[in-house]
């Protein structure tokens, strides 16, 4: 299992970051945690790599779609994961300190991580009442049955045109070539 301590490069985090991490194998017992509570649980899963605003219209849909009651849930690929969908070379910035970022959004409760290429595993644990995707995915997204079959729904969010970290990582790449 991937175990992660609150620091980043030696430093301890910010109490606020770290609690609202949540390690995978302490995960259904948070669940039943917020189901006693009678929580409204809206989720998102993704490698948020470069964190951009594309990423803070999908994070703030999600946040307003919670209520008073709700608790919004963050997962985030492993780097063995993003290696794996994406590519070798991926992700740029380290599932820490990704995870970091993650928790440090006005907008997000909760961070946890998952090992798998999918976050189907994780979904059945969390079982969703609100599952929320990007329109790049659609409605059939690769976790929509998942969610469904748990009882929940699938909130798809259009996307932001002309931002993806693959979109900033040529225009990076692009800017060596001119000034090189």
């Amino acid at each position: 299992m991937h175990s992660i301590t609150p620091t980043i490069n030696g430093s301890k985090w910010h109490p606020h970051l770290s609690r609202k991490i949540i390690a995978p194998e302490i995960l259904p017992l948070k669940m039943a945690e917020f189901r006693e509570k009678k929580a409204i649980i809206i989720t998102l899963n993704g490698s948020f790599d470069l964190l951009h605003a594309g990423h803070l219209k999908i994070l703030s849909h999600a946040y307003d779609l919670k209520g008073e009651n709700g608790i919004f849930i963050v997962a985030l690929n492993t780097d063995d994961s993003v290696h794996r969908y994406k590519s070798v070379l991926r992700p740029i910035v380290p599932l820490e300190e990704r995870l970091q970022m993650m928790a440090a959004s006005f907008f997000v409760d909760y961070v946890t991580w998952f090992e798998e290429d999918n976050p189907i595993e994780l979904l059945k644990i969390i079982r969703p009442h609100i599952h929320v995707n990007g329109s790049e995915y659609g409605e059939n997204c690769i976790e929509a049955e998942t969610v469904r079959e748990g009882g929940g729904v699938v909130s798809i969010v259009e996307k932001a045109q002309g931002l993806s970290t693959s979109m900033i990582i040529e225009k990076i790449l692009s800017l060596g070539k001119v000034d090189g």
